[in-house]
Parts: C-alpha cells; structure tokens; sequence
C-alpha cells in the first residue's frame, strides 16, 4: 500500500512549495489537497465530523492553483483533489483546470469529487441540494466527454452544450483516475455508475467494510481505494491494506513550515517503520 499526504492548505500556514518539495524528499506518494470555496457566515449545516467547525475550513486555498504549483516543483507524486466539490464548480473550466494540470504534471492529476455537506456553501453557488446528486453526476458526465472526445458535446437536465473544443487534453488515457468521496448508498452507486475509485475519509473499519462490500458486489470494475485524512495508526493501517486500499493519504495538521517538516519527518519515519 502506498502512503500519500491530505492536507488544508492555508494562507497563513507552510507554504505550497515547501510542502510539495518536502511530502515528495521524503517518499510519500501523494498529496490530497480539500477545497472549500468560502464558509458562510449563516452556515447552519452540521459538521459531518461533530463539533464546531475547525478555522481551517475558513481559508483553504484553491486546490487547482495549490496542486499546479504542487506540479511545478515536483516529479513524482500524485496530486488529488481531495475532494473538489463539483457541484459548485463549471464543469467547462474545471475540465480545463484538471486537463492543465495532468499535463503540466506529466499525468500525475487525480479528480477526487463529491457532493458536498455544507448545504449554505453551496447554495451560494446556486446548487439547489435537493438535486445535486444528479448535477453531479451529470458534471461527471461532461467532463469525461471534454477529456475524451474531439469535439464534445453533453446535453442533461443540468448540463448542456453543443458540439465544442477544448484543450488541452489529459495526458493520462482515457482521463485521469475520479475518485469519489462520500459515505452513503448514494455514494456507492456513483462509484458503480461512473467506473470510478472510492475515496473514504477515516470511517470505522466495520463501515468501510460494509461500503467496499457493496461496491464490491454491484461494480463490472475493479474499484480503487484511497484515503483522505488517515489517522498515524499502523494498526488501521493494516487493515486498510487488508480490505485491499492502493493508497492511504495521511492527515497533516494545518500547521507552519517548522511544524509541518517535523510532522513529516515523524511520518515518514512510521511508515519506514510499517513497512518494516
């Protein structure tokens, strides 16, 4: 299994480069990357996790600038969005953005999406949340036809174009890996429906179970398994390895430079350690 880095980055916390450089010197093999457009100041939505939300949330980066920065400075890693929320996102320029940053990166993008918990957010961008299972599987959809096809065109209920352009393409074929976050029924069926990866936050490992079961069963695809927000537990870990994960992307606390090169260094020491 390997081991990547899922991280908030911030502004006023170690900087994209810094970071970058350092996850791929010390052989992790990924950096997952969370978005969050903005947090309103109404936000009544609770916080999946429990508890007041953390002020990380309140000043993320945006993941597609963070990860082609992350692109420029490295040669290695794998750089996912962990996850983008689609929902809020033109599925026109996002295809650009991701298909840019494949190619700035040698293929090295990976397209982790998902619906969305913070019902205010995502209102503000106009997505009704009754309907944005379906908004995004339709921007699955269209993305995957921009990335494919020359020229492309879609035509949903909540996506629709003509015949059009666009480039670049991805360098990976037939497109980068999607990986989908979530943890419902809902969420199988679109890791089924879309022949797509799993991307799980740190769940009990009787729920990953019962989730990766149920893909297991309905799915005609073999369906990647990865992580964001991994806790440092070698004894969840293993049995991430043992319900068959690719990839567990470890959870690096938003922290300054100094701190966050420590924590990596005692990370990637754990791992050495795992590996044995």
């Amino acid at each position: 299994m390997k081991f990547g880095i899922s991280t908030f980055v911030n502004d006023d916390t170690i900087d994209t480069v810094s970071l970058a450089r350092a996850i791929e010197e010390r052989g992790f093999d990924a950096l997952a990357i969370a978005e969050h457009t903005h947090i309103p100041a109404s936000r009544q939505s609770p916080y999946p996790m429990g508890g007041d939300l953390p002020k990380i949330y309140y000043r993320t980066l945006d993941p597609f600038v963070t990860l082609a920065a992350a692109a420029a400075v490295t040669s290695t890693i794998e750089l996912i969005t962990g996850i983008a929320l689609l929902i809020q996102r033109d599925p026109i320029i996002t295809a650009k953005e991701a298909a840019s940053i494949d190619l700035i990166s040698g293929g090295r993008f990976v397209f982790g999406v998902g619906a969305g918990w913070n019902i205010e957010e995502l209102s503000h961008h106009g997505t009704d949340p009754k309907t944005r299972g379906a908004l995004l599987d339709e921007r699955i959809e269209a993305i995957k036809a921009l990335w494919t096809d020359e020229p492309a065109e879609y035509h949903g209920r909540y996506v629709d174009f003509d015949s059009s352009y666009l480039r670049p393409k991805p360098v990976q074929n037939p497109h980068p890996p999607i990986l989908i976050g979530g943890d419902s029924d809902a969420t199988v069926k679109r890791v089924i429906r879309h022949g797509a990866g799993w991307m799980s936050n740190p769940l009990p490992v009787e729920r990953l179970t019962k989730r990766i079961d149920q893909m297991r069963a309905g799915a005609s695809h073999d369906v990647p398994l990865t992580t964001f927000g991994t806790p440092i537990d070698p004894d969840y870990w293993r049995a991430l390895e043992d319900l068959g994960y690719r990839q567990a992307n470890l959870l690096l606390p938003t922290k300054a430079r100094d701190d966050s090169l420590r924590l990596l260094d005692e990370y990637a020491e754990k791992v050495a350690g795992y590996r044995g």
